[in-house]
């Protein structure tokens, strides 16, 4: 998941073109981008893309679909959940998840909703880390339910109602690498921010960079114009990939040999090293890139 494209749940028009585009995950959103008074409306029409999915399952063409819910302390959270644990949605994105508890509840309320969305993988939860107390507790939130897949970082929340700039590197790298070690902790992913400045492709693609280099999976796009910079950022690299393979294969050689380092290209090397050489390769190979 590379790519993670929002699209406003009040904006129907948009849906098919998002899910015929290029971005690895479509995230059908009923919360900040849709206005108070159309709610309802954003939630109908999302729900009926999602009976048109279910019905015709080539329109999904491929994508990972998440629903971006309202947070749980909100009076929409319920009706969210009851349009949206639906058999066409791979995963609910939660916002702003109070503690543990606001988890375990929503991970209850998919449980309760989920037999009559039918069969399939159980459905998923994606946590904002978007207040500074989800941030202080993030591997408490991540470690709440087996549901939770991941933590997604909200940088404009966390960091406009503080007074910090959201262009300050520190404070970023910082966000950046606490929710990181959280995921890492809890054994799920992490996933980088969206980016508001569209015109500022630079900017976005130095924001993708750093989160790559702290092992985030992807980054949320809110314009189709993100999704390319995105996908180049979050996938291997041919040297990468080429290096990777030499390790396994060196792996492999060490294993019969009974040696637990050994040295590729001038560098040592040892089960860490093989660990990640094989995520590399498997997302090339997810990725068809060999």
């Amino acid at each position: 998941m590379r790519s993670k494209l929002f699209v406003p749940g009040s904006r129907p028009e948009l849906f098919a073109k998002a899910f015929h585009g290029p971005a690895d995950a479509i995230s059908l959103d009923l919360e900040d981008s849709v206005s108070a008074d159309r709610k309802a409306e954003a939630r109908a029409e999302v729900r009926a893309w999602l009976d048109r999915l279910a019905a015709d399952p080539m329109l999904k063409n491929g994508k990972t679909v998440i629903v971006r819910v309202n947070p749980p302390d909100t009076p929409c959270f319920d009706d969210d959940m009851r349009a949206v644990c639906h058999p066409a949605v791979d995963t609910i994105n939660l916002p702003k998840p109070a503690g543990p508890d606001s988890v375990r509840q929503a991970a209850a309320l998919i449980g309760a909703l989920e037999p009559g969305r039918g069969g399939g993988k159980p459905l998923g939860l994606l946590l904002n880390i978007e207040t500074p107390a989800a941030l202080r507790r993030a591997a408490e939130l991540a470690g709440a339910d087996p549901r939770v897949e991941g933590l997604q970082l909200g940088l404009a929340d966390l960091f406009e109602g503080l007074g910090i700039c959201r262009t300050e590197r520190s404070a970023i790298e910082q966000a950046m690498y606490a929710v990181r070690m959280a995921a890492g902790e809890a054994g799920v992913y992490a996933y980088d921010a969206a980016y508001a400045d569209i015109r500022d492709a630079e900017g976005y693609r130095a924001e993708a960079l750093l989160a790559r280099r702290l092992g985030f999976l992807g980054k949320s796009c809110i314009h189709p114009s993100q999704v390319a910079t995105a996908n180049a950022v979050f996938q291997p690299s041919a040297d990468e990939i080429a290096f990777a393979q030499r390790i396994l294969a060196a792996a492999e050689t060490a294993k019969a040999q009974g040696l637990g380092a050994y040295r590729v290209d001038g560098r040592m090397v040892d089960p860490p090293f093989e660990l990640r050489a094989r995520n590399v390769v498997a997302a090339a190979s997810r990725y068809g890139l060999i």
